[in-house]
């Protein structure tokens, strides 16, 4: 069987076609190779859609040269892809909209947060809707029905036996989701595609929406983030390594965000407690991209326990990410840590009505002091508290009382 793009389900795609049935434009945003393309194409084309790039220099220069022209040639359901490329053609898009309003006129996909592009902001405003797309979850290379999510804010884990990932752990965090990657077997091809990505979304997206000059400087800032995934960000670290001041450091980890190559993970606060430590964390977006950006391939980091710990972290994050992005409720992501050394990975907000807790850790054990940091966060949240979960490499569920649960990491997509 294949392992492209088209091999796996994507799971978003209930919600894209629920979307274009009372929404006249829908944007698919995402970094690139993630399969938006491939996902708008998928549920579209089989409805009628007419397909445009914008990656094809010379539909981009028609539609830059006559933006009103461009737009209203285009067939009653078009499919526009990578928007952010042409943010010329926003307004016209807005008229057309406004001409008719007719659900499901455009699907548009951006590889870039375009919805950080004042044009698109302004114009597109209450006319679209915005489905994120991640790379491939974990859960959908296995064609799994996740239920973690529904279980963290529902009734909880009940007890149950599953087996230990062991050495899969390793490999499932360096193959990471892009699914041009997965194809490609040996790890210094896989390398080799991930610093082509790197370079075609920094030569492409970068340039078209900043004015940054010293492009070279990016590829080895993210080089640098791979190796602090999962830390607290300390911009002074960042910058060590170049010639170049903290602000500007701040600028390029910014701009790698806006491409969906990193993430801050925000604190989470309460007004209950005051020694938080307000700092957000450092995460790569994607641990396959990490690990090729490192050189490290399953055997080298399954052996390197102290990187293991970090990566495992934004893997988790990232599988909880995109899980979430399937569900329709409102969902945030933060961490939680304060001065007394009290600390919990990932904290989950589902709305203003529920917060669970997830630690994550590579030990196939666990004990009453790995609930110490959700202890805190449960009595921080209050009522609101809905559980916390220790993920472990073991092989039981093991309910801890008083909405702690110990669960095995393969439940995370295999529940």
């Amino acid at each position: 069987m294949s392992r492209g793009t088209t091999a796996y389900p994507r799971y978003l795609a209930p919600r894209l076609r629920e979307a274009l049935r009372d929404t006249p434009a829908v944007l698919i945003h995402g970094p690139r190779q993630c399969g938006k393309t491939t996902l708008a194409r998928m549920v579209g084309e089989s409805r009628g859609y007419r397909f445009v790039s914008f990656d094809d220099d010379a539909l981009r220069a028609a539609a830059r040269r006559d933006p009103v022209g461009f737009v209203a040639a285009l067939p009653a359901r078009s499919i526009l892809d990578e928007v952010q490329r042409v943010p010329e053609i926003f307004a016209s898009l807005k008229a057309v909209i406004d001409q008719r309003r007719t659900a499901g006129r455009f699907i548009l996909t951006g590889s870039a947060n375009v919805l950080l592009v004042p044009a698109l902001a302004d114009s597109l405003a209450g006319r679209m809707g915005l489905l994120r797309l991640h790379p491939l979850a974990q859960c959908e290379l296995g064609r799994k029905s996740p239920r973690f999510l529904y279980a963290l804010f529902g009734k909880g884990f009940r007890t149950s036996i599953a087996t230990p990932l062991g050495g899969e752990l390793a490999t499932r965090i360096v193959g990471g989701g892009y699914p041009a990657a997965l194809v490609r077997k040996l790890p210094a091809r896989r390398r080799a595609w991930y610093r082509d990505l790197v370079e075609t979304q920094i030569q492409h997206d970068v340039r078209d929406m900043t004015r940054i000059h010293s492009f070279e400087a990016l590829p080895r800032l993210l080089s640098l983030a791979a190796a602090y995934t999962a830390r607290l960000i300390n911009v002074s670290d960042l910058s060590a390594p170049f010639e170049i001041n903290r602000q500007t450091i701040h600028d390029y980890v910014t701009v790698l965000e806006r491409i969906y190559l990193l993430e801050r993970l925000p604190p989470w606060h309460s007004n209950r407690l005051s020694r938080l430590v307000k700092t957000p964390k450092l995460h790569m977006a994607d641990t396959g991209l990490a690990c090729a950006l490192l050189g490290v391939d399953a055997a080298a980091l399954n052996k390197d326990r102290q990187r293991l710990g970090p990566m495992l972290e934004t893997f988790v994050l990232q599988e909880l990410r995109r899980q979430a992005s399937w569900r329709p409720e409102p969902t945030e992501f933060f961490h939680y840590r304060d001065r007394d050394d009290f600390e919990v990975d990932i904290v989950i907000e589902q709305g203003s009505v529920a917060v669970a807790g997830v630690e994550v850790k590579a030990a196939a054990s666990v004990s009453e002091a790995d609930f110490r940091g959700l202890r805190k966060l449960r009595d921080a949240a209050g009522s609101r508290f809905t559980a916390g979960v220790v993920l472990y490499d073991g092989s039981a569920s093991i309910d801890f009382g008083d909405k702690l649960f110990a669960v095995p990491l393969r439940m995370l997509w295999d529940h």
